[in-house]
Formats: structure tokens, sequence, C-alpha cells
């Protein structure tokens, strides 16, 4: 029998966990630095969120407050000029702004009309007729128109009559049906 003289080289198997306390110590020690690491990353991100989030916070506040303020600077210098007896107290770039325009003027005539003169000009204008017209007819014609519109006002009367009894109708139906169904 032969023995041969060489040796051959072992290689050590890989250890199972628990069997080297000092490599479990080194990978402990590894992770407990990856998550303080991580950790403090993440601390760190947070804080400059947070931060971008407040300056980002104070800057619309900051808009808000310029823009509240301008509103309510306007808002004083309008009401010093209407509140304003005596034109020449009121500033001068408000002066400058307060000459009334054709569509200010037109409105200021409108909104200084009862709701039924207002309705009389609008009948008139459905039949084509201006006042200046209405004024240059003869006084039978005038009459005629007169009575016209009369009839218009009262059917447009009737009609806002009906439609109020109609809506309250509906809502007292509308509360029936409620009632009605919250009985179930």
């Amino acid at each position: 029998m032969l023995v041969s003289a060489k040796q051959t080289q072992m290689i050590p198997l890989p250890k199972r966990p628990g069997e080297d306390p000092s490599a479990e110590a080194a990978a402990g020690l590894q992770s407990g630095m990856q998550g303080a690491m991580l950790q403090a990353l993440q601390t760190n991100v947070q804080a400059q969120v947070q931060a971008s989030a407040t300056q980002q916070t104070t800057q619309q506040v900051n808009e808000a407050s310029k823009i509240s303020d301008n509103i309510d600077e306007a808002f004083a210098k309008t009401r010093v000029a209407l509140q304003a007896a005596d034109p020449s107290k009121v500033p001068a770039d408000i002066q400058a702004k307060s000459t009334d325009s054709a569509a200010m003027t037109d409105f200021k005539d409108y909104m200084s009309k009862t709701p039924e003169q207002r309705l009389r000009d609008s009948i008139l204008k459905d039949m084509g007729i201006t006042e200046e017209d209405l004024k240059a007819m003869p006084p039978e014609k005038q009459q005629a128109v007169a009575q016209e519109i009369a009839d218009r006002m009262q059917d447009k009367m009737k009609l806002a009559q009906a439609e109020k009894e109609t809506s309250s109708s509906e809502k007292s139906g509308t509360q029936v049906v409620d009632k009605f169904l919250a009985s179930l």
C-alpha cells in the first residue's frame, strides 16, 4: 500500500448562524450602524421638508396679507370718496378715477328707477318704442300704448304670482313627501 505524502487542503465549511459569536457581533454592529445612519438621514430629510413647507406657508401668508392690505386700502379710499360731501376733500387720485363713464351713468339711472319704471321701460323696449317716440305720438296712440303697457304689466304680475304659488306648493309638496319618507 502506498501512502501519498501530499496533504489535501481542507477548506473549512461555513459555520451556521450562532456558531461564531465574533461574526454575529460584527454583523450586529454593522446593522446597528446602518440603522443609526438611516435614522439620521430620515431625520435630516424630515427637517428639510418641514423647513421647506414652513417657508412656502410663510410666503403664501405674506402674499395673502399684502393682497388683503391692498383691498383694505382700496376700500378705505372708496369709502372716503363716497362719504365726502365736498369734492375738494377727496384725494386727487380718487377724483381722477371718479369720473362717470357712460356705463356708470346708465347703471345709476337704472338703479334710481322703481321696479315699475324698469318694467315699463322693458315693455317699451320690447315694443320697439323709446320714451321720445312715445312723447311724439298723438294722445290717442299714447293712450293705446299706455293701455298695452298696463295689460302687459298685469300679465307679468299674474305670471309672477303663479310662479310664487307653484314654488310654494312644490315646497309644501316636497315637505309632505319628506315627512312621509321620514315616517317610514
